[in-house]
């Protein structure tokens, strides 16, 4: 039987280092432009205790979301022993394109796919090279997408990418700004014949809900009294992400257990998006309590705590930090059954479950 199994990962984790310390300084405003009577470094605190954020990683200004994609892709290649020039796809995931330092205006073209397939020099116009929004599920997205395109005979390898610098698009009058990072992470996918038994993806389930979920992440002005109206930040209504994400992303990952016939008490590992250290803790507890069961030791790996939510990067960056034995504790070894999960903007929320 032929599926699609990963051959390869690479990430990109940014140099600069941005602790909570750095914010103690700020003034912090609410959404209706006035300040936070609590004292800033109260409000670091607080934040910590709720995120488990210690630390985020920034970009250097010379660099940007497409540079850092061909990064890790440039890795996941030389990782997979491939030639670039047999890829048939390469698909990039990010929310805003390219954003130059200093700049107030998103750049997505040419893609970034384009452009990560520029960097690499791959010259083959067979390679068709796109990208996707959804999201912070869009490389998880990514791996359904290429995975379709796998069984409908149209690719048989593709590069999958999640890239994003949030640090260029966050508001810091916003104390959720402490939240966002930058980073990048990358896989190849390729479509071969395995064993029954063997490696690659063995189901997945994705929704959408864009009807009074749809504003819960968006764009809008800065809280600064003010500020330009015409410039835009990314906002969150994080209790409304919180409830949002404990109802469905529990829901989808049962669904997808079910579809890929695997067991829960089977699952090794879940790589869940990074986006809040009690969501995710909370989101796994009620997933199994829905077979009434207590969540497993060490079943999640997390790099929330020093490396932020880099959105679409965070899945990625998790998986080829545990394949290369970069985070105590937590292994892989062939046959172990796996799940990635992510929720975000849309509201969009997906899981795939994946055999190493």
């Amino acid at each position: 039987m032929f599926r699609s199994v990963i051959t390869g990962t690479g990430s990109y984790i940014p140099t600069i280092i941005q602790s909570n310390v750095d914010f103690t300084n700020h003034s912090f405003y609410q959404e209706n432009k006035q300040p936070l009577e609590v004292p800033s470094d109260e409000v670091v605190e607080k934040f910590r205790q709720i995120t488990g954020i210690a630390e985020r990683r920034y970009l250097p200004n010379h660099l940007n979301t497409s540079d850092i994609a061909a990064i890790a892709g440039r890795k996941a290649i030389e990782d997979s022993g491939i030639d670039p020039e047999t890829l048939d796809q390469i698909i990039v995931a990010h929310n805003f394109g390219n954003v130059v330092k200093e700049t107030i205006q998103t750049d997505a073209v040419p893609s970034l796919a384009n452009r990560v397939k520029h960097e690499l020099g791959i010259h083959r116009a067979g390679c068709i090279a796109y990208d996707i929004l959804f999201g912070c599920p869009g490389w998880v997205q990514a791996l359904i997408q290429a995975d379709a395109y796998c069984k409908a005979g149209m690719a048989r390898r593709c590069l999958l990418i999640g890239a994003e610098t949030l640090s260029r698009v966050i508001d810091m009058y916003d104390r959720d700004s402490m939240i966002f990072s930058d980073g990048a992470g990358a896989c190849v996918l390729e479509y071969k014949e395995v064993d029954p038994a063997g490696p690659g993806i063995l189901g997945y389930a994705a929704e959408s809900h864009s009807m009074e979920e749809i504003y819960h992440i968006n764009m809008a002005e800065s809280y600064f009294p003010g500020s330009d109206p015409a410039v835009r930040f990314i906002k969150m209504k994080g209790r409304k992400v919180y409830e949002y994400a404990m109802k469905h992303v529990p829901l989808a990952i049962k669904e997808c257990l079910e579809k890929s016939d695997v067991k829960v008490t089977e699952l090794k590992k879940i790589f869940i998006h990074q986006a809040n250290e009690k969501m995710d803790e909370g989101i796994i507890k009620r997933l199994y309590q829905l077979y009434d069961l207590d969540p497993v030791e060490n079943i999640m790996p997390m790099s929330i705590h020093w490396l932020g939510n880099s959105s679409v990067a965070t899945v990625p960056t998790l998986l080829d930090m545990v394949r290369k034995n970069e985070m105590p504790v937590h292994t892989l070894e062939r046959g172990d059954v796996i799940l990635f999960a992510s929720v975000g903007a849309g509201m969009n929320v997906n899981a795939v479950c994946y055999r190493y």
